[in-house]
This record gives structure tokens, sequence and C-alpha cells, in this order.
């Protein structure tokens, strides 16, 4: 299998006036990205773990009330959109990681614009430049 390609740090998308990122940037955007992969990883265990048990506990109700049954299954429903939602921060996570690799971090991919160096700090999984995401919100 070929080794991926990593971006240089000069080469990734910024906007005009932006200055380049540097190794430490990439370095810590990289870093936290990691980070949050390890936690989203950590935080959907805990949930599947927590629904296991929910489940587990689910098929031992006798004796509950309606109000005991309604309880537990909002619980298991919050625990399982819990852990979809981590799911989906976790894919999303290593989707800008290998965006990093490829060199594309920082480019819009509706229009292929930057996305602008400040937004992808303040939110290192951005995929769309605002004029995109406004776009999309819009609909």
């Amino acid at each position: 299998m070929p080794t991926p390609r990593v971006a240089v740090p000069g080469e990734l998308p910024v906007r005009p006036g932006e200055d380049p990122w540097t190794a430490a940037e990439v370095a810590e955007a990289r870093e936290e990205l990691q980070v949050e992969g390890v936690r989203l990883k950590s935080e959907i265990a805990a949930s599947e773990a927590a629904v296991a048990g929910l489940m587990r506990d689910s098929g031992d109700g006798a004796g509950d009330d309606q109000a005991d049954t309604g309880t537990k299954n909002i619980t298991r429903e919050h625990e399982m959109a819990l852990a979809a939602n981590a799911r989906e921060m976790l894919a999303q996570t290593e989707h800008a990681l290998e965006r990093l690799d490829a060199g594309t971090y920082g480019a819009c991919e509706s229009c292929g614009n930057p996305i602008g160096k400040a937004r992808m700090q303040a939110f290192p999984r951005a995929t769309l430049c605002m004029d995109c995401k406004q776009k999309q919100e819009r609909r």
C-alpha cells in the first residue's frame, strides 16, 4: 500500500491576506483532531455500554409502572442519540484528518475556495466556506 501524501503546510489553502499555514499550526490542528477522535471513541463506547445496560434492564421491568417504563425508554433513546451524534462527529473528525493528509484541508468542498485559516482553527472539521455554509443553511 502506498504511503499517503502528507501536505506541506504552506500548500494548504488560505484566504487572500492570510499568512500560510505553518508547520506548528498544522501540527496543532492534527493534534486537536486526533485528541478529539480519541475522546469521541471513548464517548461512543460509554454510550453503547449504557444502552446495552438499559436494554438488559428493560427486560427486567416486572413491577415497573408506566412512568418507570417511560423513563427507561427516554433514557435509552437519549443514550442512543448521544452515540449517534458522537459517531457523526467522529466521521467528520476522521474526514478532516484525511483532508489534512491530502492537502485539501481548508478548501471548501462545495466551491473549492479557501475556507479561511481562522475558521479552520476555530472549527477544525469545517468543510464549507462561510458563503456555501450560509447557502446550505438557507435551504
